[in-house]
């Protein structure tokens, strides 16, 4: 008799308990939570950099008698030339970009004329190399950079003149003058980028006196250069 009691009453309790159950109220679902949000990284230009450039250019050159005697011509140089860079850049949060650049490039820009004096000479100009040394301001977006930048050049040449019958007179001279150019750089991986350069170079008038050389020489030089530039550290600014 107890045993029955005790299962009637197990039964009892097994009705009860889901019917009890489904008066429940549902449960809430869980609060929704935001996804964080995706952080990238900003390039940032600051930082040490070197790298290596090539390129041509053209320019031109003047000769004229120093002693009056009238004008010998001009004629054009152009040539091929490969060298490197290395600098310091400083961006500020605003995107602006300031920097200061060393270049040096072993060059072959030459170019002749016979001279309008006596018609028979021939005068030959050939840069051999060049340096910059120039200031940069520029901006910066992410990646991309476009700049302009102006300072001081140097150019080592030389200046030959031939006379059938007379011989030739050759002449090796190193010049300083003024630089301006502009250029763009594109970051293509986190310390690499490659770039375009333009600048012109304002060598102005020499006076050269040889044996058979009594000129008076004008030059100036535009010179076209691509650029790859690695870069060492420089912050990565977070930005959402």
């Amino acid at each position: 008799m107890k045993r029955l009691t005790i299962l009637a009453a197990a039964i009892a309790v097994g009705v009860v308990a889901p019917a009890a159950a489904a008066d429940l109220p549902a449960r809430a679902p869980a609060p929704y939570s935001k996804a964080p949000a995706i952080v990238e990284a900003a390039y940032d230009w600051s930082g040490f950099y070197v790298g290596i450039n090539g390129g041509g250019a053209t320019g031109s050159v003047d000769w004229s008698l120093d002693n009056g005697a009238g004008d010998e011509g001009s004629h054009n140089t152009t040539g091929g030339t490969v060298g490197g860079q290395f600098g310091y850049r400083w961006q500020t949060m605003g995107g602006w970009v300031f920097g200061v650049e060393a270049q040096g490039n072993w060059a072959d820009f030459t170019g002749s004329n016979v001279s309008l004096a006596d018609g028979i000479t021939t005068n030959q100009t050939k840069v051999n190399a060049f340096g910059l040394f120039t200031g940069q301001i520029g901006y910066a977006w992410d990646r991309a950079l476009f700049y302009v930048n102006g300072g001081a050049a140097v150019t080592d040449n030389k200046y030959t003149s031939t006379t059938p019958g007379a011989g030739i007179d050759t002449i090796n001279d190193s010049r300083w003058g003024a630089a301006v150019g502009v250029g763009f750089e594109y970051a293509v991986a986190p310390n690499w980028s490659v770039g375009f350069q333009y600048d012109h170079l304002f060598m102005g008038t020499k006076d050269i006196n040889d044996t058979f050389i009594t000129d008076n020489i004008k030059q100036s030089v535009d010179i076209f250069t691509a650029r790859v530039n690695y870069k060492f550290g420089g912050p990565v600014v977070a930005r959402y």
